[in-house]
């Protein structure tokens, strides 16, 4: 669980539940009632729900779930009986006909410094239970890569939506096993976009996804899906005074699922590209303030010693102020104002323009600077690994 929210009695919270898998002496990891296997894979395709407009979440269900899974993640001892082991149980949805599992880095990793479970294994919804191999991790976006042996199994890939196109009020559907309760669903709609969460490190994930669809332990890494059961995020937190769902859920956003699980497809890690500065977000009144002849940017607030941001000669401002409530505003210093051309907006902020990035980018900062604009020019490094104290 993160710590709690400043100036607030909520908590996000990583929506996986803990569990002890198991009370008797059979180590036998299928289950006693699984349908005997066949020989051959099947890869049901599903396509066309909702094209006409609406929102049938009974259709989204039928046809999706069989696609949605349970992970059970087994931590400890590895001498240790599998019965009786502590274990972390959340969700999942198939990605194709290989056999390779989305879900999320915590959902399969436990402790401070992200050790990886023990062993893994998936629940499908005709009753198979078969493990699964960690292909790769990405604690910057909390996204996790699985894979299964698709042999003798009945697979329907989960297809991803398009973030550009989702609207605040937009209905949405989630299936997972909240509390362990395999293939529950539950509808919403989307509450707000642009939100930042916590990530498992010391940066946050942007553009996240808002729901009030229920979310609850167990239902971490399975899909939020849209009217036409396309996966437009992977759900992860919620927001909470008592430990459990209230109304408040966040997803990852589909364009950084689909980066991290692109790059640990390829790799088994994924890399981001780190620039090294703290900004404070500029807005109109602040900019009036300051007198500086734009609305929208990223004031440097503190450039970190030996970063790509120090090498490259960018200033952080020396004076501080107090403006409309916010206390230690820097100023003096240099305004970013575009990434490669791209403007930075509310919605489109200096940490997400970066985070699309790989490292060893060659990146034109539009900077102002003392009234002037001038091109900085950046190499990216690698983003840091060392994880927030949780």
């Amino acid at each position: 669980m993160r710590g709690a929210l400043a100036g607030s009695l909520c908590a996000l919270a990583l929506a996986a539940g803990g569990c002890s898998i198991g009370d008797g002496d059979d180590d036998e990891p299928a289950r006693s009632d699984a349908p005997d296997r066949v020989e051959t894979t099947r890869v049901q395709v599903v396509e066309g729900i909702g094209r006409e407009g609406g929102f049938d979440a009974g259709a989204i269900y039928d046809r999706l779930a069989p696609g949605v899974v349970t992970v059970i993640s087994i931590f400890g001892d590895s001498d240790a009986p599998l019965g009786g082991q502590d274990g972390g149980l959340g969700s999942g949805f198939v990605l194709d006909g290989d056999g390779f599992i989305a879900t999320n880095t915590h959902v399969v990793t436990n402790g401070q410094r992200l050790n990886r479970a023990r062993e893994v294994y998936v629940d499908f919804a005709d009753g198979n239970r078969v493990s699964a191999r960690i292909v790769g991790t990405d604690p910057n976006a909390d996204v996790a890569l699985l894979k299964v042996d698709p042999e003798g199994l009945s697979l329907t890939p989960l297809g991803f939506g398009e973030i550009d196109d989702l609207r605040v009020g937009d209905p949405v559907a989630a299936i997972g096993s909240p509390f362990g309760e395999e293939q529950s669903l539950s509808v919403g709609v989307i509450s707000a976009l642009d939100r930042n969460i916590a990530s498992l490190t010391d940066f946050g994930i942007g553009d996240a996804i808002q729901t009030d669809a229920a979310i609850n332990r167990g239902n971490s890494g399975g899909p939020l899906l849209n009217a036409h059961g396309r996966v437009i995020g992977i759900n992860a937190q919620i927001r909470t005074e008592t430990g459990e769902g209230a109304g408040v859920g966040f997803a990852i956003p589909v364009d950084a699922v689909r980066r991290s699980l692109e790059s640990l497809r390829e790799d088994g890690e994924a890399e981001y590209g780190y620039l090294g500065v703290s900004t404070q977000a500029l807005y109109p009144q602040l900019a009036e303030r300051l007198d500086l002849d734009v609305e929208v940017g990223a004031l440097v607030s503190e450039v970190v010693d030996d970063s790509p941001a120090d090498e490259a000669g960018l200033s952080a401002g020396d004076r501080r102020i107090e403006f409309q409530g916010q206390r230690d505003i820097a100023v003096e210093g240099d305004v970013i104002v575009a990434v490669n051309g791209e403007r930075i907006t509310r919605r489109a902020d200096l940490a997400d323009l970066i985070s699309l990035l790989e490292p060893g980018a060659q990146v034109d900062l539009a900077v102002l600077r003392d009234g002037e604009r001038r091109t900085v020019e950046v190499e990216l490094g690698d983003r840091p690994r060392e994880l927030t104290e949780r």
